[in-house]
């Protein structure tokens, strides 16, 4: 009879558990807009790994194997979205593109935006390091959430998605991608073309310590394509990688 009490008390416990979990995927189905046939797919979507230390699950019951089927059904939306898009831009330019739409920075700017966080189901010592807002497990869920959502209804249910949740912004998001980090767009686009680069070179600096001025030159496959200057290095080499990009009518 001891027992009773201890029992009486985790029925009950379950049953609030179950009922926050209900009203939770209720709540970030209509933030996406899209209402689940199988809400165990959108709920295995919102699991962090850190939340099976609490569970008592297998790590495979997190999202992670969702996270992996999602990344490439969003990379195959996103470079078919871009193909029609732009039927004038070069292979390497739509990698470029791509790889600012399907980047860390967008996929969790997009879970910020409608505060995917907040439904997140992580544990309390990770939550308590801030992982309802860190942006690599933001990006990672929206890539389980897409891949929820391809199970749960199929391509063309992905597809409206993605493109009515991400790329409808598409715009905005390359304008700033382009702005966040010349480099990177300027190093995808010589990968994806087999060129050699980019290399950046200081050719000249001056003015005093305090106050110094870099001149750095981007060159690509042997070949000077730009240059900037700046305060530091850092600034210089952003600044020569936009001038390329420009030269080579990548931007």
């Amino acid at each position: 009879m001891a027992n009773i009490p201890t029992f009486l008390s985790r029925v009950f416990k379950t049953n609030s558990s179950q009922k926050k979990v209900s009203t939770n995927l209720q709540k970030i189905s209509r933030k996406l807009n899209y209402r689940f046939k199988d809400e165990s797919i959108l709920f295995q979507a919102l699991k962090h790994r850190s939340y099976l230390t609490e569970s008592g699950e297998e790590r495979i019951h997190s999202n992670e194997r969702l996270e992996l089927l999602g990344d490439a059904v969003l990379g195959l939306l996103v470079t078919e979205f871009l193909y029609r898009r732009f039927p004038y831009k070069d292979e390497g330019t739509l990698t470029s593109f791509k790889s600012i739409l399907v980047s860390r920075r967008c996929l969790s700017q997009f879970a910020k935006e409608f505060g995917l966080g907040e439904h997140l189901l992580i544990n309390e010592a990770e939550e308590k390091s801030g992982g309802r807002k860190r942006s690599s497990i933001l990006a990672d869920a929206v890539e389980a959430i897409i891949g929820a959502v391809y199970l749960d209804g199929g391509l063309e249910v992905a597809r409206d998605f993605v493109e009515n949740s991400i790329l409808v912004h598409t715009d905005r998001l390359l304008s700033e991608g382009r702005m966040q980090n010349y480099k990177s767009i300027l190093l995808e686009y010589c990968q994806s073309s087999n060129l050699d680069g980019p290399t950046y070179i200081v050719e000249e600096e001056y003015g005093p310590d305090h106050d110094k001025i870099f001149i750095v030159s981007a060159q690509v496959d042997g070949r000077k394509n730009g240059s900037g200057q700046g305060h530091s290095k850092k600034i210089a080499e952003q600044r020569a990688a936009k001038a390329a990009l420009i030269q080579l009518n990548i931007i």
